[in-house]
């Protein structure tokens, strides 16, 4: 009878978006079994999208999410933080915890520089919280990354009337991540806002009341947070027989399955194969954590679907919505549609003339049907999709 009961416990490992739709998926799809949901932050789980909006600006304290764990049935342990996988066995600070299967989404951790002690980063509720108190009209705040958190972060602390300067080591924002067609138009947008950007900019020290850079320049600041991106939070997995990949992501399956038997991973922390690109990837957004915690509740209930989505996520910056879904690659052939100097205009990227990624500021629609033809894997007329007035679903061959 405790060998039947410990092979219906199915422990989650993350609280976060990914976690908690699994456990509730897993719930809503019949697991009768129990269900253990570890999260290591001492609060309920909570969505972490508002953090640099509602929450840093004051119109949220939290963005807990709106779940009866108890009466789903569901054993929320949070401030427990798991230290190690062994075959049957999750160990972690408050002792250990037998699992029949195991979920591993703990998610990222954001990368620091060596020389930032005394430097803020913004991925928790308490980091939310503890920044907009910082925070006041006239605040010199120093924001170092020019990316989609630096830019959602320096708008925010605009409207809350501060001084921002956002420093980037790139010769332009996104670097590597959007060509320079589409970056530079963007620079803009850091003018228009009232933000002071910095290119070529490289961090050599922070210290008290500024930022010193590598010419010898300092960049007064009362505040400092760095957002130069996130890698998956594995490091306790060592020595636990799980694959990692050289970034640290977690290597699973087209399930969601790792190398150790009875155990799966979902959300920022997994890399997985993708036959739609032709490449194994590791997705770190929102839509993401959400989709493929279900998809492992799925499988856990006995689903062998691959998991393939297209991948989409948002951005919220400068009074703009930047929308992206898909994935491009250096040698895409990009079509405009519109300009980038335009309030609202679309970009899409074709390999062999079929659509592969499409991104769209204040083109929703573009975005809408751009997800639906790149999951089936839709041919296109290059001069129609080029021109913004025909629907994107008109441009199909």
């Amino acid at each position: 009878m405790a060998e039947l009961e410990r092979a219906e416990q199915v422990v989650v490992v993350g609280s976060g978006m990914a976690g908690a739709q699994c456990a509730l998926a897993l719930r809503q799809g019949g697991w009768r079994g129990g269900i253990s949901l570890l999260g290591a932050e001492p609060h309920p789980p909570y969505d972490r999208p508002p953090l640099s909006k509602d929450v840093l600006l004051g119109k949220a304290d939290s963005s807990v999410f709106d779940l009866d764990f108890d009466q789903l049935g569901i054993e929320l342990l949070a401030g427990r933080r798991a230290t190690a996988v062994r075959p049957g066995v999750l160990h972690t600070d408050a002792g250990e915890l037998p699992y029949g299967r195991l979920v591993l989404a703990t998610g990222a951790d954001p990368v620091r520089l060596p020389v930032s002690d005394g430097a803020r980063v913004l991925r928790t509720v308490d980091d939310a919280l503890a920044l907009r108190a910082a925070l006041g009209p006239g605040s010199r705040l120093v924001l170092v990354g020019a990316g989609w958190i630096g830019a959602e972060t320096a708008t925010a602390a605009r409207q809350l009337g501060c001084e921002v300067t956002v420093l980037e080591a790139a010769a332009e924002p996104l670097a590597g991540v959007l060509p320079r067609e589409l970056t530079a138009p963007m620079e803009r947008w850091y003018a228009e806002a009232g933000v002071r950007l910095r290119l070529g900019a490289k961090v050599a020290a922070v210290e008290p009341g500024a930022v010193v850079l590598a010419d010898g320049d300092r960049v007064a600041a009362d505040e400092v947070v760095i957002g130069i991106g996130a890698r998956p939070a594995t490091g306790w997995l060592a020595d636990s027989g799980i694959e990692l990949d050289a970034a640290g992501a977690i290597v699973a399956d087209a399930s969601l399955r790792t190398s150790l038997p009875l155990v799966w991973a979902a959300g920022d922390c997994v890399s997985y194969p993708s036959a739609r690109f032709g490449e194994r990837i590791n997705v770190q957004h929102w839509d993401h954590a959400m989709h493929s915690g279900r998809a492992v509740a799925a499988a856990l209930l006995g689903s062998d679907e691959p998991y393939d989505p297209v991948p989409y996520f948002w951005s919220e910056q400068f009074g703009r919505m930047v929308q992206y879904a898909g994935r491009h690659a250096a040698g895409d052939r990009m079509v405009l549609r519109g300009s980038p100097e335009d309030p609202a205009w679309s970009a899409l990227w074709l390999r062999e003339g079929v659509l592969v990624a499409a991104m769209a500021v204040d083109r929703p629609r573009d975005v809408v049907q751009a997800r639906k033809l790149i999951a089936q894997g839709s041919a296109f007329d290059p001069e129609r999709a080029a021109d913004p007035s025909v629907a994107l679903k008109s441009a199909v061959v």
